[in-house]
């Protein structure tokens, strides 16, 4: 399991997608349990990297998202 933190974005292309910005600029597509996300929130996400998948976005690398940790 990988861990990851940063910024949520939600995207409203193709019907919309949630996106995690880290500190050092990586962005990644997100996937899975995504229903606790909000836009501009700060969060800690636990999942995997899905390195060999590219979404409609192609904002990123895919991750499927198994655990959300919101940060203050």
């Amino acid at each position: 399991m990988t861990k990851i933190s940063g910024t949520v974005r939600r995207n409203d292309l193709e019907g919309g997608m949630w996106i995690l910005e880290t500190a050092s600029g990586d962005r990644y597509q997100l996937s899975g349990e995504t229903k606790a996300l909000t836009d501009g929130m700060k969060a800690e996400l636990s999942g995997s990297v899905e390195k060999d998948q590219m979404g409609f976005g192609m904002v990123g690398a895919q991750f499927t998202v198994k655990s959300v940790k919101p940060l203050t």
